[in-house]
């Protein structure tokens, strides 16, 4: 195709990503996009123009039709404020765990200490910068800076 990169791929809407094919994963992670989308009183439309696509293929992330990327994952996590875990909690893995002698190196580590990201603290934090860096005025920005410092230091005591 001219213009097209070697090696780039397009999402044909078969169901796949990168030549793989969708499966029950898919579909457990797109159930819980739906779930969360809704609980955060959010529409497909206002979710799919912060991602830049249509609804159209929101929805076909959230039928698990469709894979998402890890991108539009973490920024959806981040916008509902909900851990990237979440979305895989109880997500049949179709196969049984593996002994430690037969995992690559890395899966058969102990696990590790949650990452300061997965705060969902943080997520609200983004979502309120975001909003007050588009919204407001710099003399306000630097008001509101000044009202959440107030509040910081009262917290503290």
């Amino acid at each position: 195709m001219p213009g097209r990169r070697e090696g780039a791929t397009q999402s044909c809407g078969t169901g796949e990503m990168a030549g793989q094919k969708t499966d029950g994963r898919d579909v457990h992670v797109g159930q819980r996009l739906a779930e969360q989308r809704k609980k955060a009183s959010l529409t497909q439309k206002r979710v799919a123009q912060s991602f830049g696509m249509s609804a159209a293929q929101l929805q076909k992330y959230e039928k698990g039709t469709n894979r998402i990327s890890a991108i539009h994952l973490d920024t959806f996590s981040r916008l509902t404020g909900v851990p990237i875990a979440y979305f895989f909690d109880g997500m049949d893995r179709g196969d049984e765990p593996m002994s430690p002698e037969a995992a690559p190196p890395g899966f058969s580590e102990s696990s590790q200490q949650v990452y300061a990201a997965d705060n969902p603290w943080l997520g609200l934090a983004d979502v309120v910068v975001k909003h007050v860096n588009s919204h407001f005025p710099e003399q306000d920005r630097h008001r509101f800076a000044a009202i959440l410092h107030a509040i910081g230091g009262q917290l503290r005591g």
